[in-house]
């Protein structure tokens, strides 16, 4: 059915909104969860304190998105709200055990692994549903939702502060449990207008069947070049990119001591984050067809440029500056990465494409802070690794550059495909019309002979 462009549609829209808030708000709050970390399990004789630290908030967002293409197929089945409500209760479950450890490796699993699980189940649904009420307005619709995060990520690090510092990390993270029962909740909202492959196979046979292996693992949208190259291109970029995230807090301290407020930065990020998620999604819904890319280019070129920046700002306010500029960049990136799916496979194939990408985004965000950790803990510094940072985002943002003249010239290889079968077709219909009139001719003939 045709979306409606609104209607139920602004409460699945508010609901999503929450979903991405409460997912990448905790996310990109690691940095503060990180240092309290550090703090509560750490010793002076661990050589490699920041490294194994690291790996809980890497793996739990690499996870997110590691889980992204089994996530779509279960989405494809069941439909959205079966799978967002599931996976924000399991996400609940994750996050309350992980209040009750007593040291750093069972985090690995409970916040790592089942926290960010649950996430991602309940996170990519919202993605999918507002492509079944929205069609003209989907790029602002995007950016609204992804602004979610923004404003958690505005809010989160201070309140978790000061949880933090009154009630400890363990209460603090049973706290967040309260974010993830609303998440529960909003799940409900999800009411499909388009049936999922558990309803159509069960009207047709009053059981439910699982279709063929084809149809579950949709594999086709890799034969579209221009998605291949932006399916391997963004995760390229993407090795540095949640390095600041993780590491930023604690560079903050290690440059600066504890005279300056470090929350403030996640704040700069937020803000602008939000506004930028707002902006580009509109502006999106105005740049034709593949040609979003290059905002997804522009983006990754000032992602890389900020993080290469860090190590060179020698007092707060450049940090500050530096932050604000990141985050910008950083919503435009966010916010235009349905639009941009939509555009490359269709509407049809839009889930699982969606999911395969953020799946094959998981190795490098989840591979780059430990990295970075591990540059800290032997060279005593992050400048090393913030430069080496910037330096994926560049490369992966001039791979991205070729993907609309690939898929313009896509497009006029199909358009002539087309033609050349409407001209065949055309040349047999005036065949088969020669045919039939000289065979009525001698018929008639023979009839007016007798």
């Amino acid at each position: 059915p045709e979306p409606p462009e609104g209607g139920w549609g602004w409460v699945v829209m508010l609901a999503a909104m929450w979903c991405n808030g409460a997912v990448f708000g905790i996310q990109n709050s690691c940095g503060v969860l990180f240092v309290s970390m550090l703090r509560l399990f750490g010793s002076s004789e661990d050589k490699q304190l920041v490294f194994k630290t690291a790996w809980v908030s890497s793996l739990s967002m690499g996870m997110v998105f590691f889980c992204s293409p089994i996530v779509s197929i279960f989405t494809d089945l069941f439909g959205c709200r079966k799978v967002a409500v599931i996976g924000a209760a399991v996400g609940l479950v994750g996050l309350l055990s992980s209040s009750f450890v007593s040291t750093i490796e069972p985090l690995y699993f409970t916040y790592g692994i089942l926290f960010a699980c649950g996430c991602s189940f309940a996170y990519q649904p919202s993605l999918v549903i507002l492509g079944h009420y929205f069609k003209k307005r989907l790029g602002l619709v995007n950016g609204i939702v992804t602004a979610g995060s923004s404003l958690f990520t505005v809010s989160l690090p201070f309140l978790l502060r000061v949880l933090i510092d009154s009630v400890d990390l363990f209460n603090t993270l049973r706290v967040l449990c309260i974010l993830m029962f609303v998440l529960f909740l909003a799940g409900f909202t999800y009411k499909p207008l388009v049936p999922n492959t558990k309803d159509k196979e069960g009207g047709k046979k009053g059981k439910f069947k699982l279709p063929p292996a084809k149809k579950i693992c949709n594999f086709s949208v890799f034969k579209v070049l221009s998605y291949r190259i932006w399916a391997f291109g963004i995760p390229a970029a993407l090795f540095g990119y949640f390095v600041p995230y993780v590491h930023l807090m604690n560079h903050v301290k290690d440059r600066f001591g504890d005279s300056v407020p470090e929350e403030v930065l996640l704040l700069c990020l937020g803000i602008t984050s939000g506004v930028g998620r707002l902006v580009f999604g509109r502006v999106a819904d105005y740049i034709p067809g593949a040609k979003k890319i290059y905002l997804q280019v522009a983006s990754f070129f000032f992602i890389g440029l900020m993080s290469m920046m860090i190590p060179l700002c020698n007092v707060f306010g450049a940090l500050v500056a530096v932050c604000l500029f990141m985050g910008l960049f950083d919503g435009c990136f966010i916010c235009i990465m349905a639009p941009i799916a939509f555009e490359l496979v269709g509407a049809q194939d839009v889930s699982q494409a969606i999911g395969f990408l953020l799946g094959l985004m998981s190795v490098p965000m989840t591979v780059g802070p430990p990295i970075a950790g591990l540059l800290r803990d032997k060279l005593g510094t992050y400048d090393v690794a913030f430069y080496l940072a910037g330096v994926p985002p560049l490369i992966g943002g001039a791979i991205l550059c070729v993907i609309p003249w690939v898929h313009e010239r896509q497009k006029l290889k199909e358009r002539a495909k087309a033609v050349d079968g409407e001209t065949t077709e055309k040349m047999l219909e005036n065949e088969s019309t020669l045919v039939s009139d000289t065979t009525e001719k001698p018929v008639k003939e023979l009839d007016s002979g007798f």
